[in-house]
Order: structure tokens, then sequence, then C-alpha cells
């Protein structure tokens, strides 16, 4: 090199904001800018001639060594962070991690290997402490999910026993103020059900204690689930509620899809005064199409960007009295995100609203035969043996059976798996189950299959749950029994007890 390269090339070294380094093929260090020395604490001339292992731990020479001589006999540019955990030395032997890049550099009497060094530590400490971080969050929705799960039980366990008790109370009195007093009670139940339901989902939602549990169901099933659950309150405000035939089959989760419609659906009726609401499906393409459609008040243009907003309700001062809390809309849109699609909103002001989801088509063929769940039954007598109800929570089983009595259906109560199978080894068959989830024994779904075995896998059940996974969805279905979340209104679980205990019922 001429004398004014070898200047240029020393000042450009100096210069870098790194700590840099030359090495020989022998290891010893030839040249080291002042950025070594504030990395190191060694001086210049005192690295000069120095092996290259004085500034790495111990520990670590003999396997340097052998690094050293392979990248010798073949150099080539080796760039920083290439995914080796480095570690150098100070001298006052403190240790510190290091990104290295390497250059050969050739030109002069012989190869020397231009080393560009970079501590780390404040970057590794950033890094650990994101990862951290990112499992205290992940404990801590571990603990939410552990938290919402047993809220989910044990918050709708007493609203389960105060619907009951309404049912029955409204079934027993002829006093007309009573009769009042208890309508009043239901309709705060309700109330307060819902916003314990929709409470509960926006928690569980955020939280991420809701994975897709993605699967192939047919439409129909949720529109039947819908139709039990809504058919009543529509009919209270004579409204048509109608169902398309649908015979596809989606690819997703049918629970987030049930919780969409069922917010859909329940909105459709709140805002419809007269007309009908209506489920439609249509296939296009490789997907499902479901519509909510009614004749409902609407909803102005210049709200619509607002509506999936939390307590936002269409023509409602946020100081005025509300009907509900504005937050279906925020749950559907959560699912909806959730599932990877979005909800379709059409509306016009007085005319009605339009709500459209799309999801994956399904595979196998539409219209196969019916789920497992509308398996056929035998004819049953017109009076039938006992209804058997097992649940073990002294509460929401006094409130049930009082419930079915006043009905005029005998029950059998059972408080575990191990009683009820006890009772039908003694009496008999019953003519249906009706079964808690969570037993202390057990669960409901093990106690079907177990008197099923016992009396014949046509025997009828329902289960009742505060859990509203996929999973408990899936069960049903897959075991032929009818699902139920808690808290249950009594309209419905005496409806769906009438339907299953019909003669010839399937």
């Amino acid at each position: 090199m001429t004398a004014f390269s070898v200047e240029l090339t020393r000042n450009i070294l100096e210069s870098a904001p790194d700590a840099m380094l030359l090495v020989d093929r022998a290891g010893r260090i030839v040249f080291a800018n002042q950025q070594v020395t504030a990395l190191f604490g060694y001086a210049v001339d005192d690295l000069l001639g120095q092996p290259i292992e004085t500034l790495i731990p111990e520990r670590f020479h003999d396997r340097h060594a052998g690094h050293r001589e392979r990248y010798g006999a073949g150099m080539r540019v080796r760039p920083m962070g290439s995914g080796l955990e480095l570690c150098a030395r100070r001298r006052d032997a403190s240790e510190f991690p290091v990104e290295i890049s390497l250059s050969p550099v050739r030109g002069g009497e012989q190869p020397l290997i231009a080393a560009t060094i970079r501590d780390v530590t404040d970057r590794r400490r950033t890094e650990a402490e994101a990862v951290a971080a990112r499992r205290a969050a992940d404990e801590a929705n571990a603990a939410k999910s552990r938290f919402l799960a047993a809220a989910s039980h044990d918050l709708r366990q007493p609203l389960q026993a105060l619907a009951m008790l309404n049912g029955t109370l409204r079934r027993a009195t002829r006093d007309g103020a009573v009769a009042e007093i208890a309508g009043h009670q239901e309709q705060a139940i309700t109330a307060m059900s819902r916003l314990l339901n929709s409470l509960l989902d926006i928690s569980k939602l955020e939280s991420g204690a809701i994975r897709p549990e993605i699967t192939d169901f047919r439409v129909a099933e949720l529109f039947e689930e819908l139709r039990l659950e809504f058919a009543g309150l529509a009919a209270a405000k004579g409204l048509a509620l109608d169902f398309d035939e649908c015979s596809d089959r989606v690819h997703s989760d049918p629970s987030l899809v049930g919780q969409i419609l069922k917010n859909l659906v329940a909105n459709a009726i709140k805002y419809t005064r007269e007309g009908m609401v209506r489920l439609s499906c249509r296939h296009a393409g490789g997907c499902v199409r479901i519509e909510v459609l009614d004749t409902g008040i609407g909803i102005p243009a210049d709200q619509l960007g607002h509506i999936f907003e939390e307590f936002y309700q269409v023509g409602v001062s946020p100081n005025t009295t509300r009907d509900g809390y504005g937050l279906g809309l925020s749950i559907v849109d959560r699912a909806a995100r959730l599932l990877g699609t979005r909800i379709d909103v059409e509306s016009e002001p007085g005319r009605g609203s339009r709500f459209a989801l799309e999801l994956p088509a399904g595979a196998g063929e539409a219209g196969a035969a019916a789920t497992a769940g509308h398996a056929a039954s035998p004819a049953r007598a017109a009076t039938p043996a006992p209804l058997l109800l097992v649940e073990d929570d002294a509460g929401v089983r006094d409130a049930t059976r009082m419930l079915l009595r006043a009905e005029g259906w005998p029950v059998a109560i059972a408080a575990t798996a191990a009683e009820a199978e006890r009772l039908v080894r003694e009496n008999g068959p019953p003519a249906l189950v009706l079964a808690d989830y969570h037993l202390g024994d057990g669960t409901g779904m093990q106690v079907i299959a177990n008197l099923r075995a016992l009396c014949g896998a046509a025997l009828p059940a329902i289960v009742i749950t505060g859990d509203t996974s996929s999973a408990a969805r899936e069960m049903g279905r897959d075991g032929g029994v009818r699902v139920l979340s808690k808290p249950v209104q009594p309209e419905v679980l005496l409806a769906l007890v009438r339907e299953l205990m019909a003669p010839g019922a399937s």
C-alpha cells in the first residue's frame, strides 16, 4: 500500500462506530481502533501482536482456535447476526454478548481478517425482557382463562336457579298481582343473563381464552338451535321467525359461528316491531353466505360505521334509558375477526337490515342424513316414565325439579353419576335424562353414555352447561345429545323437553 492509502485506511477504521480489528492468518492482532479500547478496556498498544483469543473467555480458546483455522482455509465474508451465540471478555475479566462480522482483506504481503465487533448486551436484555413479558402475558391469559371458565359456571348457576324458580312461580300462581311481579322478575333475570353472557363473551374474546376449533358442520343444525332458542321470543312480539332450508356444510368453528348468529338474531328481533326475521344461506363458489334479514327500524348511513363499537346503540343517546348494553355487535365483530372473516351490513331506515357472514364451504355431500343429535327414538307412551334429573348443585336441582313438576312431568333426581346409575338399575329406563355437564364425579356426557349402555342408545338426553366452548357443542353432536347453555330460559328448556318427550319424537 502507498503511504496515502495506508493512512486513509487507518482513518476509515478509526472513524468506524464499531470496534474493529485486523488479524493475521496466525490469529495475531495487527490493528485495533479506539473503539476496541472503549469496549474491552485494553490500550491499543497492549493488544498489538497478541492472539485474538485474548478477547475471548478462556473456556472457548481451544474451540476458537479450530474455528479460526477453518476460516483461514476458506476465507469469506460472514455478516453480523449469523445466528451464533458469541461471548467476549474484557480486560477486567467480565464477559458480554457480541455479534462479529468477518471479512477477508487481500492486497498486502499477507491476507488479513477484518473483524467488526458489536456489543449486544442491551439488545439481548431487551429481547429477554420481551420474552419474559410474553411469558407473563401468557400466564396472565391462562389465569384469566381459568377465571373465566370458573366464572362462566359459578355465576351462571344462581341465575339458572333463579330462572327455573321464576318459571315455576309463573305456572303456580293464579293471583294477578303475583303474576305481574313474576313477569317483571322474569324480565330482570333475562336482562341480567344477557348482560352476564355478553360480558363473559367479551372478556373471553379479549383475553385470547377462545381459540377457534375448526371443523365441518351443517348449517341446518345451527338453524335448529336458533329456532329453538328464539321462536318463543319472536312469537311474543308477533314476529315471524323463518329459516330457509339449508343443506350446506361449512368449515369453521360452530361455537363462534353460533355466537355470531345468536347475537344477530337477538338484535334483529329487538329492533323489529312488526314483520319478520329470516335466516337464509346460499352457496357462492367455495363459500357459504349466511344472512340475517329483518324488517326492523334500520340503521342510518351515518351510524353504520359505529354499530360494532362497544356500548353503541342505534338512535340511543348515552344519557337516556337504554334497552340493553350495546355489546352484541361488538361480540359479533370480535368473533368474526377471530374466524378471519367479516360481517357485511346493508340497511335502510324504516325498511330493515341485512347482516351477512361468509364462511368456507365444508367437505362432504350436502343434505346428508341428520346428525346423531336427531337420531330416531322409538315411540314412547303418552304417560312417560319419570324424567331423570342429574345435577350436583342443590339449588339448581331443586329449582329445575319444581319447574318440571309444575309442567306435569314426574321427576327422579340424582346428585351424582353413581346415584343416577343406581336409580336406573333399580327403577328401569327413564323417558329422558337431563344432566348438568360438570358433576362432582364426572360429566353429564359420561353419565348419559353409561345410562345408554344400560338402557339402550335411543335414550333421549339433554345436557345443560355453562361451558360454551366448541368442544361441548361437538360432544353433543357426536353423542346424540341436545346441549343447552346456562342460564337457560324456562320456556326454551320446556319446549325441548316437550319435543323429546312427544310420542314418536325423533
